[in-house]
């Protein structure tokens, strides 16, 4: 189940319905996790209340593309390791977190990059559901990991590679 609160109106004109649900479950799918078992909280707002959170969680008071909270960690031990699988709590659910993703600095990004807003949110929505199934990228080991996880998944959307600049990885 995918709960969408969105703060910032621009959000709505981007079509964030479709493309979370699109990408939520892609990732989800790719685990053999059925997206309707499964509780993710999206908060789709602006960089201020992303700075905001930021701060407060991270003590970064910067704004950032996305941020995840997972509802456990299920990450890995060994750098580069598989993660755990999330359970199911007690009604059958599976409660994995909630993220947050910011409208101008996924903007900003996107036209960076000369590439599709509904490409680039796409792409940090898988991002947050890996950090919810317990990915990182702090270790070179699991970027790695992270990273083909996010190039694979998004490759069957149709989403090229967001890592490959000049037509090279």
């Amino acid at each position: 189940m995918l709960e969408i609160s969105i703060e910032d109106p621009r959000w709505e004109q981007a079509d964030l319905h479709a493309h979370a649900a699109e990408a939520i479950a892609a990732a989800l799918m790719h685990f053999d996790l059925e997206p309707e078992d499964c509780e993710v909280a999206l908060l789709a707002c602006g960089d201020e209340k992303i700075a905001e959170l930021n701060s407060e969680f991270r003590g970064k008071p910067v704004a950032t593309n996305v941020l995840s909270w997972p509802a456990e960690d299920l990450a890995a031990e060994e750098p580069g390791g598989q993660p755990l699988q999330p359970e199911p709590d007690f009604t059958g659910e599976i409660p994995l977190g909630d993220i947050a993703i910011a409208f101008d600095t996924c903007l900003r990004e996107a036209k960076a990059a000369q590439k599709p807003l509904a490409d680039h949110l796409r792409h940090l929505l898988v991002h947050g559901v890996l950090h919810l199934l317990g990915y990182d990228h702090i270790r070179d080991p699991d970027a790695t990991v992270m990273e083909a996880l996010e190039v694979e998944i998004l490759g069957k959307m149709g989403i090229d590679d967001p890592y490959e600049i000049d037509g090279r990885s």
